[in-house]
C-alpha cells in the first residue's frame, strides 16, 4: 500500500424485502454513511466513487455509477460500477482503498447494492448461477446449493464433519442476527430446527442457505490528512488483498479449501503484519454453513479439517478465540450480492469503534477481518481493518 488509509464512515440500509427501489436504497446508504462522520462531511470533497453491484434481475438501472453520483451528490465524480460476482462489494471497496491510497483523491466512496426480492425464483436461480460456471456445471444441473452441497460431502468424507457442525453454524449466526436491527433475519433458531428443516440439498437444509435479500452499504475512505476533518475515530485499513482461481469448482485443486482465500489471506497477513491470531472479529462469507467452516480452516483461525470442531465448541462466537459472523452473516443477516462485501466493512467499523449491540458487540475489538467471496469460491476479498 502506498498512503496510509481510513474509514471514517459507513452506512447502510435494514437488509430484507425493501420497499424502495435502487436509488432510494443507495441514498439511505450514503445519507447514514454522511451522518455518521463526527466531524460531519461534505461530500463534494469525494474524489472517486465505485458501487458494487451484480446487476441481478432484468430490472435494474443500466449504468449505475451515474445513479451513484446522482444521488450522492457527486457532480462530474469519475465513478465506476465494480462486478465480481458476489464479491463485488468487497472489490468496490478495494479499488476505493486503492485510489486513495495512491493518491488519486483524498475521499473514495465505496458503495454496495443489490435489489433482489422483486424476482421470481426461476429469475433468481438464474441470475445467482451467472456467477459460477455455467457451461459445465449448469449443463449437470448444478444449482449454487448443489455445488456446496458437494463441498459439504467431501468435507464430511475427509474430516468427519457432520450436520451437527453445519447447524452450528446456523444457530450461532441467527443468534448474532437476532440482535441486529439491520439483518433480514431477526430470530434465533435452535440445534434441532436447523437440523429438521427440509433439505435443500442434501446434506444442506433450508438452515444451511443464506436467502436472497435486498440492501446497500456506504463506506468512505479517506488518506490520513482528510481523514482528521472528518473524525476522531478512524479504522485504518491494515491491507486489502485479492484473489481469483479456477471458475468451476472441479478445476480446482481440492472441494475442502478455496485457494483464492488462502492466498488473499496470506497477502493480507503479510501486509498488515499481523497473523490469525490477532484478529479479534471476522466477517466471513457464509453463504452457505459449510463455506463459513471452510473459511475458518482457510483464513487460518483453525487446523485444515477443524472447522466444524471450532464451531461446536463455540470458538467462533464472542468470547471465543475469534468472533465470526457477529452481524448475522450472510446466513442470517442476508446476501445482497454487491452489498455484502461494503456490507462486511459497516458492521466491523461499527465493531472496532464499541456501536454493535449488545450480546454481539466484541468487548475492546481492535483487529478486524473481512473475508468476501465471490460465486462459488473463484474469487475472494481479505481486508483487515485496525481500530
Amino acid at each position: 500500500m502506498g498512503r496510509r488509509v481510513a474509514v471514517v464512515a459507513a452506512g447502510s440500509t435494514a437488509y430484507g424485502d425493501s420497499p424502495v427501489g435502487l436509488r432510494e436504497m443507495v441514498r439511505e446508504a450514503v445519507d447514514e454513511c454522511a451522518k455518521s462522520a463526527d466531524q460531519g462531511v461534505d461530500l463534494r470533497r469525494v474524489g472517486e466513487g465505485f458501487v458494487g453491484s451484480l446487476g441481478f434481475g432484468g430490472g435494474q438501472l443500466g449504468n449505475l455509477a451515474a445513479v451513484l453520483n446522482e444521488t450522492a451528490g457527486l457532480r462530474l465524480v469519475s465513478a465506476r460500477r465494480v462486478e465480481n460476482a458476489c464479491a463485488s462489494g468487497g472489490f468496490a471497496f478495494r479499488d476505493a482503498v486503492a485510489a486513495v491510497s495512491s493518491a488519486s483523491c483524498e475521499l473514495a466512496l465505496a458503495v454496495g447494492v443489490e435489489r433482489m426480492n422483486d424476482q421470481t425464483g426461476l429469475r433468481k436461480r438464474y441470475w445467482l448461477g451467472v456467477s459460477g460456471e455455467t457451461e459445465w456445471e449448469r449443463m449437470a444441473g448444478l444449482t449454487f446449493p448443489g455445488v456446496y452441497a458437494t463441498m459439504a460431502s467431501r468435507h464430511m468424507h475427509e474430516f468427519g464433519t457432520t450436520s451437527e457442525d453445519l447447524a452450528s453454524v446456523a444457530v450461532k449466526n441467527h443468534g448474532y442476527g437476532a440482535l441486529n436491527p439491520k439483518a433480514q433475519f431477526r430470530r434465533a433458531v435452535t440445534l434441532e430446527d436447523a437440523l429438521k428443516a427440509p433439505v435443500v440439498a442434501s446434506p444442506l437444509t433450508l438452515y444451511d442457505c443464506c436467502a436472497t435479500t435486498d440492501g446497500a452499504a456506504a463506506v468512505l475512505v479517506a488518506s490520513e490528512e482528510a481523514a482528521r476533518d472528518v473524525t476522531d475515530t478512524p479504522v485504518w485499513v491494515a491491507a486489502s488483498a485479492g484473489a481469483s482461481d479456477f471458475l468451476a469448482a472441479h478445476d480446482r485443486e481440492s472441494l475442502t479449501r478455496l485457494d483464492a482465500t488462502r492466498k488473499a489471506a496470506k497477502d493480507a497477513y503479510a501486509r498488515a503484519g499481523v497473523g490469525p491470531g490477532d484478529i479479534d472479529v471476522a466477517e466471513v462469507h457464509d453463504c452457505f454453513t459449510i463455506a463459513e467452516i471452510m473459511a475458518l480452516e482457510d483464513l487460518g483461525f483453525c487446523a485444515k479439517g477443524a472447522g466444524g470442531a471450532f464451531t461446536r465448541e463455540g470458538q467462533s462466537k464472542v468470547g471465543g478465540k475469534v468472533a465470526v459472523n457477529t452481524s448475522g452473516g450472510l446466513k442470517a443477516k442476508g446476501h445482497p450480492l454487491g452489498a455484502t462485501g461494503v456490507g462486511q466493512i459497516y458492521e466491523l467499523v461499527r465493531q472496532l469503534r464499541g456501536h454493535a449491540e449488545p450480546g454481539r458487540q466484541v468487548g475492546g475489538a481492535e483487529t478486524a477481518l473481512a473475508h468476501n467471496v465471490g460465486g462459488s469460491g473463484a474469487t475472494c476479498a481479505v481486508h483487515i481493518l485496525t481500530r
